[in-house]
């Protein structure tokens, strides 16, 4: 049962992001509109909040009006197995958004991602090899797994 639930801040674009990133993601979907009733903070029948589901995991998003931006003090890493996953959630993600360094990007909502192999972690951890790899990865924008792999190789 998972007890930490990300709960994310729009100002009035929760339902049309949970939409965006339920498509993405395998094993994703909306669970759950709730919508504000007469005296709620935004209009009758507005979108107040939406309980989605990204890949087997529960997220909430709240139409809390313009006072919260999202900022890259937080972001969501995703493991990626291989170049082709990387490519597809690259491309999907910064569709409407802005491109950042090392995997990093800005999704259309503003939300911060990290679109990573899998085998990163691992390749930084290996001393003699891990310097090369940063190296390489500062370059990147969008990563390349196989240059990630020949700089780890030497």
């Amino acid at each position: 049962m998972q007890t930490i639930t990300p709960f994310l801040w729009f100002d009035g674009q929760a339902e049309e992001a949970a939409r965006f990133y339920a498509a993405i993601f395998p094993d994703s979907a909306i669970e759950r509109i709730v919508r504000n009733g007469p005296g709620g903070p935004g209009p009758e029948g507005s979108v107040l909040t939406v309980g989605f589901r990204l890949a087997g995991r529960s997220f909430a998003a709240l139409n809390g009006g313009p006072r919260f931006r999202f900022n890259e003090a937080v972001s969501f890493a995703v493991a990626c197995p291989d170049q082709a996953e990387i490519d597809r959630l690259w491309a999907a993600l910064s569709d409407g958004g802005e491109p950042g360094v090392c995997g990093w990007l800005k999704d259309r909502f503003g939300l911060s991602w990290q679109v990573v192999p899998a085998t990163l972690p691992a390749m930084l951890e290996e001393p003699e090899s891990a310097g090369r790899v940063m190296a390489a990865l500062m370059g990147m924008s969008r990563i390349d797994l196989a240059v990630l792999e020949r700089a780890r190789d030497g």
